[in-house]
């Protein structure tokens, strides 16, 4: 019989399931996978409908139109819920995806200066570290010390002190320059107005597209909306026609009886 612990899955409380495969199951039991015969079923909205014979829910699932997803399969009995999970599943995506992108991704990148860099190397250099500190990630600069260098670090020493002038706008100097071997190395971060513009810039795409999907989701349930209202039309006229011929039948009889 294989071992069952909880995780900790937010609304889901589900099994995992470890087999001696090593195949793990963490998806919450649906439909005719639950074999218990009855639960406590748990309306759509949230409402407590009560202890039902699992067939019943299923047939209450099928009816709305939605899954019967077991949420708490270690409750005497079980408890279930009836929601769309292919929907819920789509939103759960979402969120994950989200969660992702508005989580600090600044990375330290790494520039290397030579002690003799002319000044149109010093420039494109000057320019990646711009952009790095604009972009929200460290730089790491590194000056590469050869032969009788390292014995006169503190040209190395000045010129990271000018790089570090010429970018302040953009960052400041979080690691102070330190030789280390044959290198002197210089840590630079973004300012903190640049994190809290690429967090606020991260909020309005994620508020943008809400409203797309919003958007979306209202002009698909207008259309099935609109296709619902079709499909009553014509069932009306089918029984309107059906009606008006058995009327005409019954008439027809009738005058051959009285003839």
């Amino acid at each position: 019989m294989p071992h069952v612990h909880r995780v900790d899955r937010g609304l889901w409380d589900v099994p995992t399931h470890s087999f001696t495969n090593g195949d793990i199951i963490t998806e919450p039991r649906i439909n005719d996978e639950i074999r218990t015969p009855q639960l406590r079923l748990i309306g759509p909205k949230g409402e407590q409908v009560g202890v039902v014979a699992t067939s019943v829910a299923l047939n209450l699932a099928r009816e709305a139109n939605l899954d019967l997803v077991e949420v708490a399969p270690n409750a005497k009995p079980p408890v279930a819920k009836l929601i769309d999970y292919g929907k819920y599943k789509y939103n759960e995506k979402i969120k994950a995806r989200e969660a992702r992108r508005n989580q600090s991704t600044a990375e330290v990148k790494e520039i290397r200066f030579r002690l003799k860099i002319d000044d149109h190397d010093f420039e494109v250099k000057k320019g990646h570290v711009t952009r790095f500190l604009n972009g929200g990630d460290k730089v790491k600069v590194t000056i590469m010390l050869r032969g009788r260098e390292q014995s006169r670090p503190v040209g190395g020493v000045e010129l990271l002190q000018r790089l570090a002038e010429e970018v302040e706008e953009f960052g400041s100097i979080e690691s102070r320059p330190r030789q280390d071997g044959r290198n002197i190395i210089m840590v630079l971060a973004p300012k903190g107005k640049k994190v809290q513009t690429q967090s606020e810039q991260r909020r309005r795409g994620a508020e943008s597209r809400a409203e797309r999907q919003a958007r979306q989701a209202a002009r698909l349930n207008a259309k099935r909306e609109a296709q619902a209202t079709a499909v009553a039309e014509a069932e009306s006229k089918v029984a309107g026609a059906t009606a008006n011929k058995t009327s005409s039948q019954k008439t027809t009889s009738k005058e051959g009886s009285n003839a």
